[in-house]
C-alpha cells in the first residue's frame, strides 16, 4: 500500500519555557477542537481513518460478529429498599439499560426509568442512582454526550414520574439520602464559565444538601474546604441515619481524610477520624458509636478496623488483619463483614464476624471478578441487618453470572447464568509471571481458545493500564470476546502502578518510578514475542486513559516491539494535562511539571514530546472523543498530528474521534459497537498486512 497523505496540520511557532528549557508545542490550537481550523482537520482525519478501514475485507463480517455477540440480555445487580427491588436491564442492544422495579428479586416487574427517552440518539445516561431507605424516591444523575457532568433529578418510585427538583453542575458525586428521605446530599460546585464546561479546570466541589421541593439556588453548603483546592470531597449517610460521612481526597492521591458529623447535633460541626491525609480510610459501617472502617495505615494491603466516636484519643481496634491478599472492599451484611480480596489479581469473598473472626469462603469459579452494578455501588449488594446478598461474576469469556449467599446458612445459589453467545467452555485462562528488568515478577493473564496451537505467529492482543492504584482484573468485554473468537490470544498485564497488592505496588510505579509501568509492560511484550505463541509483528497493544499513556509511551521508546497500537482517550502531554479540567488531580500519580525535579521525569516519557522524526512507528490508531472533559481530546489531536508528521515508514497513523462522546462514560450501545469494529478492523488489517 501507498504510503498515506495525512490532512495538512499546520505548525505554529507556539513554545513554553519550562525551567530554562524552551519546549516548541506546535499544535497548540489543536487544544480547541471546536476551533474552526482544528474542526475541520478533525473532519479530514476522520474521514482518511474510515477510508483506510474500508479497505479491510474482514470489516463487514467483524462488525456482524461484533453486533451478534453483543445482543445478549444484560443484567445488573439487584438491590432492596423497603420490599422493592431495583435492577438494571438490558435487553441486547438497547443504547441504555434500563432501570426496573419490582416486588421480589428475579420477577419481571416494571419499567421505572428508561434513558433511552432522554435523548433522540441515545447519548444521555444515568451515572448515578440512590434510593431512599423507604423505596419511595429516586434520585437520579444524567450525563450526556460523554460528559463527567451530572444533572440530578428525582422521580416517585411508584408513578415513575419525576419530581420538579433539578440540581445541576455536580460531578464525580453520589447522592446520599436522609433517614426522613426529605432531601440528599450531593457534591456540586458553581457553574464553570460560559463556554469552558469542557475545558476548565473542576475545582471547588462542595457537599451540599438538597432539601425536595425547593430551587437548587437553596441548596445548603454542608462541607466545603476552599484551603484545599485539591480536594475532592464525596458524602455518605450511615445505615441508621445518624452519621454523615465525609470522604475527602487530594486528587488521585492515595491518602484521604475522613470526617464525621452527628446529624442529631447538625449543624455542630465535624469531627476528624482521619485528618492527616496519610493512609487511605473508608467507612464499612456502624453500631452506634463505633465506625467500622477499612485503611491501609500501617498495612499496606488494608485491614479492617473501629474507632470509636465517642472515645476520640482512643488508638484504632483491629478487627480484620491484613493478609498475604489485597482487601479490595468491605460490605456490612447481614450483621457481618463480607470482605473482596484480590489474590494474585483475581477475587477472593470471605465473610467474617463483625468482631473479625473468620466464617467462610465463598467459593467462586476460577479467574474471575467480583462486580457490581456501578450504579448500586459496592461488590455485594445487601443490607446490614438482612442475610441475603448478591454479587455477579465475570471472567474474560464469562459476561455476567448473577449469584446469591446467605450470610447466615452459608448457601450459595446460582441466580441467572452468563446469557452470551461465547462459550466459556470453548477457552482457557492461565496465568503467567513475567520478570521484568529490575527482577520484579509482575502477572500476566493469557486467554485463547482452547484448541488453539503455538505457531510462533498468531496475532495478540496485550492490554494494560498500571495507574491510579486501580487492579486490573478479569473482565468481560465485546471488543475481547470477538478478538478471542475470531482466534486470537488476549494478554492482560498486572502492571506496577496498579492496585493488585496494595499501596507498595502502586508506589512502584507512580512519579520518579513511572518508568517501571512501560518497562513492566514491554518485557510482557518481549515475553510474548519469544513465547511461542507469536513474533513482534503480530503483537498489538492497547489501553485507555492512563493505558492511553502506557501505549503512547511504549511506542515512542521501543517500536519495534509492537505490530499495532491501538490507544484511547490518552494522555499524552504530560507538561500540559494539569491545566484542564481534572487533570490537576493526576499530579499525584504523575507529578508536576512546574518542579523542575518533576519535569525532568514527565518530560523523560511523556509521549508527545518524545516522538522521533523519522522513526519507523507501528501502525497506530487514535481514538478520542469531542466532549471528553475528563482527558481533553487536545491530547490525543496533538499526538496524532505529531506522529503523522514524524513518521518515517509507511505504517499509517489513524486519528478516530466519536461525536458526541466523552471520556466513554455512558457511551450508547450503537456507538460502542461502531467503535469496536472499527478497533477490530484495525487490528486485522494491521497485524495482516504490515507484520
Amino acid at each position: 500500500m501507498a504510503a498515506i497523505s495525512y490532512p495538512p496540520a499546520r505548525r505554529s511557532d507556539v513554545a513554553d519555557e519550562f525551567h530554562g528549557e524552551l519546549v516548541p508545542d506546535p499544535y497548540r490550537w489543536l487544544e480547541d477542537p471546536d476551533d474552526p481550523e482544528a474542526a475541520a482537520w478533525i473532519t479530514a482525519e476522520n474521514s482518511l481513518t474510515q477510508a483506510v478501514l474500508a479497505t479491510e475485507p474482514g470489516r463487514p463480517e467483524i462488525r456482524a460478529r461484533i453486533t451478534e455477540l453483543w445482543d445478549y440480555p444484560k443484567s445488573g445487580v439487584p438491590f432492596e429498599r423497603a420490599g422493592r427491588w431495583f435492577q438494571t436491564r438490558n435487553s441486547g442492544l438497547l443504547s441504555q439499560s434500563v432501570l426496573y422495579v419490582s416486588d421480589s428479586v428475579g420477577a419481571d416487574g416494571r419499567v421505572l426509568l428508561d434513558p433511552n427517552l432522554l435523548s433522540s440518539d441515545g447519548t444521555a445516561a444515568v451515572t448515578g442512582l440512590a434510593v431512599n431507605k423507604d423505596g419511595t424516591r429516586v434520585a437520579y444523575a444524567v450525563s450526556r454526550a460523554g460528559s463527567d457532568w451530572m444533572t440530578w433529578r428525582v422521580l416517585d418510585a411508584e408513578t415513575g414520574r419525576d419530581l420538579p427538583d433539578r440540581v445541576d453542575w455536580s460531578k464525580f458525586s453520589v447522592a446520599a439520602w436522609t433517614a426522613d428521605g426529605s432531601g440528599f446530599y450531593y457534591s456540586g460546585m458553581d457553574r464553570p464559565t460560559e463556554g469552558g464546561e469542557y475545558r476548565d479546570q473542576s475545582r471547588g466541589l462542595q457537599v451540599r444538601f438538597h432539601l425536595l421541593g425547593t430551587d437548587q439556588a437553596e441548596d445548603r453548603v454542608v462541607f466545603a474546604s476552599p484551603e484545599e483546592p485539591d480536594g475532592i470531597p464525596s458524602a455518605e449517610v450511615s445505615d441508621d441515619g445518624r452519621y454523615l460521612i465525609v470522604t475527602v481526597n487530594r486528587g488521585t492521591a492515595p491518602e484521604n481524610r475522613l470526617l464525621v458529623m452527628d446529624l442529631g447535633d447538625e449543624p455542630g460541626g465535624f469531627e476528624a477520624v482521619a485528618d492527616a491525609f496519610q493512609a487511605k480510610v473508608g467507612f464499612v459501617g456502624n453500631e452506634g458509636s463505633k465506625l467500622l472502617l477499612v485503611t491501609d495505615d500501617g498495612a499496606e494491603r488494608s485491614k479492617v478496623v473501629t474507632a470509636d466516636l465517642d472515645r476520640p484519643g482512643d488508638p484504632w481496634t483491629e478487627v480484620v488483619p491484613e493478609s498475604e491478599d489485597t482487601l479490595l472492599d468491605v460490605q456490612l451484611r447481614g450483621g457481618r463483614l463480607v470482605c473482596h480480596y484480590l489474590h494474585q489479581a483475581h477475587s477472593v469473598l470471605q465473610v467474617h464476624e463483625i468482631s473479625g473472626g473468620w466464617v467462610r469462603q465463598v467459593d467462586l469459579p476460577g479467574f474471575v471478578s467480583v462486580v457490581a452494578d456501578p450504579l448500586g455501588g459496592g461488590s455485594v449488594s445487601g443490607r446490614p441487618d438482612r442475610p441475603l446478598v448478591h454479587f455477579q461474576v465475570v471472567s474474560f469469556t464469562e459476561s455476567g453470572a448473577l449469584w446469591s449467599h446467605d450470610i447466615e446458612s452459608g448457601e450459595t445459589v446460582l441466580v441467572t447464568a452468563s446469557t452470551s453467545q461465547l462459550d466459556p467452555a470453548q477457552f482457557v485462562t492461565e496465568q503467567i509471571f513475567v520478570t521484568s528488568g529490575d527482577g520484579t515478577q509482575v502477572p500476566m493473564f493469557l486467554t485463547r481458545k482452547r484448541d488453539l496451537v503455538a505457531d510462533g505467529d498468531r496475532p495478540v492482543l496485550l492490554y494494560g493500564y498500571g495507574g491510579f492504584g486501580v487492579p486490573i482484573t478479569p473482565s468481560f468485554g465485546v471488543t475481547f470476546a470477538a478478538w478471542l473468537d475470531r482466534g486470537g490470544v488476549l494478554a492482560v498485564a498486572n502492571l506496577r502502578g496498579g492496585g493488585e497488592f496494595g499501596r507498595r505496588w502502586h508506589d512502584a510505579g507512580r512519579l520518579a518510578e513511572k518508568q517501571n509501568v512501560f518497562d513492566d509492560f514491554c518485557t510482557c511484550a518481549r515475553w510474548l514475542g519469544g513465547s511461542g505463541w507469536s513474533r513482534p509483528g503480530r503483537i498489538a497493544i492497547s489501553g485507555g486513559s492512563n493505558g492511553g499513556l502506557l501505549v503512547g509511551a511504549c511506542i515512542t521508546q521501543h517500536p519495534e516491539l509492537f505490530g499495532a497500537a491501538v490507544a484511547d482517550v490518552g494522555v499524552f502531554d504530560m507538561l500540559r494535562f494539569h491545566l484542564f479540567t481534572i487533570g490537576w488531580a493526576w499530579k499525584s500519580d504523575y507529578g508536576d511539571p512546574q518542579v523542575p525535579e518533576q519535569y525532568a521525569w514527565l518530560k523523560a516519557y511523556s509521549p508527545l514530546h518524545n516522538v522521533t522524526d523519522g522513526a519507523c512507528y507501528p501502525p497506530t490508531m487514535i481514538l478520542t472523543g469531542d466532549h471528553d472533559d475528563r482527558v481533553v481530546p487536545g491530547h490525543s489531536l496533538k499526538f496524532a498530528a505529531t506522529l503523522q508528521a514524524a513518521q518515517g515508514c509507511d505504517h499509517p497513523i489513524l486519528l478516530r474521534v466519536e461525536t458526541s462522546a466523552g471520556h466513554g462514560l455512558g457511551k450508547p450501545t450503537g456507538k460502542l459497537i461502531d467503535e469496536a469494529t472499527d478497533r477490530g478492523a484495525f487490528l486485522e488489517w494491521a497485524l495482516g498486512r504490515y507484520a
